[in-house]
């Protein structure tokens, strides 16, 4: 079994913690204070050019096409200097794999080179709403056929980086009698499409940068030619691109915690207390130990579930057992190194209270942990 990274993955992993510690770490701070838009979109352009808008996409479509275990070592890198924008990073990956993976060859050729471009700043996916968050095939948003044209009219919320997306990726039902889940369609939604209402920014606890909004349709007219895949066959697609999706955060979960790990490591070299440095305690010797192996485990698990989709092989319980362990255990990594630096940690002089507050939300969207636990559990089970 060999472990080690192809060229490629070395040079993308390598380029991306350049980009973290060079351009993101100086100013993550300012965008978790301010939330400077024009600053964040300064970034993501960046980044295009870059190559780390389409990862994973074919470069016929102007992508990187390095694939997913590349993607997961990017965005580790990347969520290491701002979680802000390796989200927003992340979540415009998938959209565009979605597009790549059930689009038309027409709707790759259209909208494709403008993601990996940054020409689109952003992509966003439209599927959680007020009432159908976990329970996804709950939803409300309708999508009625009008001879060539779908009217969509409903709302949908949180959705990441929909105030400067170029292109939504919309979930809604198409038939209201079938089946719970069975009669959902995907369509895509250009920005500036008459009747796509974007609502205002909500007020995040952290991840303050990566701006999230209620987004909403009020007869809003697209062109047939603008669903996705199958008709009434959505449902499937958002499950694959979630299972997806969870490498990419769980990715991130992951190099925040390791972030905040190697911050408590330098403090407990610089720190003395009882005629010793912080070091040289064993209590808080074996606690950064357990933390380094526990997410040390996480790497390993996004990386064979990264593997895994690579291969062609079913892949969405290893993403969904990668994301919950690495973000259940980012959590504790982001506490138990706020906690090493005592009062300190607590204060805005140094980044554990951001990074305490950034990975919280790790635990919730793409999936939260109980659902990530459900699926597991099925995937055991072989239950429903």
């Amino acid at each position: 079994m060999d472990f080690s990274l192809t060229e490629e993955q070395q040079m993308i992993q390598d380029a991306a913690k350049q980009f973290a510690d060079s351009e993101l770490k100086p100013i993550a701070a300012e965008l978790d204070k301010t939330g400077n838009r024009a600053l964040l979109l300064e970034k993501l352009k960046h980044l295009a050019e870059l190559g780390f808008m389409g990862i994973n996409i074919d470069p016929n479509y102007g992508g990187t096409g390095a694939g997913t275990v590349a993607f997961s070592l990017a965005i580790t890198e990347l969520a290491r200097g701002c979680a802000s924008t390796a989200t927003t990073t992340s979540v415009t990956n998938m959209v565009a794999e979605v597009i790549q993976a059930v689009g038309s060859e027409e709707q790759r050729q259209k909208y494709l080179p403008k993601i990996c471009s940054g020409e689109y700043p952003a992509g966003s996916f439209c599927l959680t709403e007020s009432g159908s968050g976990s329970d996804a095939a709950a939803m409300r948003t309708r999508a009625e056929k009008q001879g060539d044209e779908y009217v969509l009219n409903g709302s949908k919320l949180f959705i990441s980086s929909a105030e400067f997306a170029g292109i939504f990726v919309v979930w809604a039902v198409t038939d209201p009698s079938a089946p719970k889940g069975k009669g959902i369609t995907c369509f895509l939604v250009e920005a500036g499409t008459p009747g796509l209402i974007i609502g205002k920014a909500e007020d995040k606890m952290g991840q303050k940068a990566s701006v999230t909004n209620e987004v909403s349709f009020d007869n809003c007219r697209i062109p047939a030619s603008n669903m996705i895949g199958e008709e009434q066959r959505g449902f499937r697609i958002a499950a694959g691109e979630l299972a997806g999706g969870r490498i990419g955060i769980g990715s991130l979960a992951l190099g925040i915690g390791l972030e905040a790990l190697d911050c408590a490591r330098a403090y407990l070299h610089e720190r003395e207390q009882f005629g010793k440095k912080l070091a040289q305690f064993q209590g808080l010797q074996w606690q950064l130990a357990d933390k380094y192996t526990e997410l040390e485990g996480a790497r390993l698990m996004l990386l064979q579930a990264a593997w895994q989709k690579d291969a062609g092989l079913p892949f969405g319980p290893a993403a969904s057992m990668g994301k919950l362990f690495a973000s259940e255990r980012a959590n504790e990594a982001c506490y138990l190194a706020l906690q090493m630096h005592g009062g300190v940690g607590y204060t805005r002089e140094y980044p554990l209270e951001r990074m305490s507050r950034d990975v919280r939300i790790t635990t919730i969207y793409e999936g939260t942990s109980e659902i990530q636990r459900l699926i597991i559990a099925r995937y055991l089970l072989d239950v429903r």
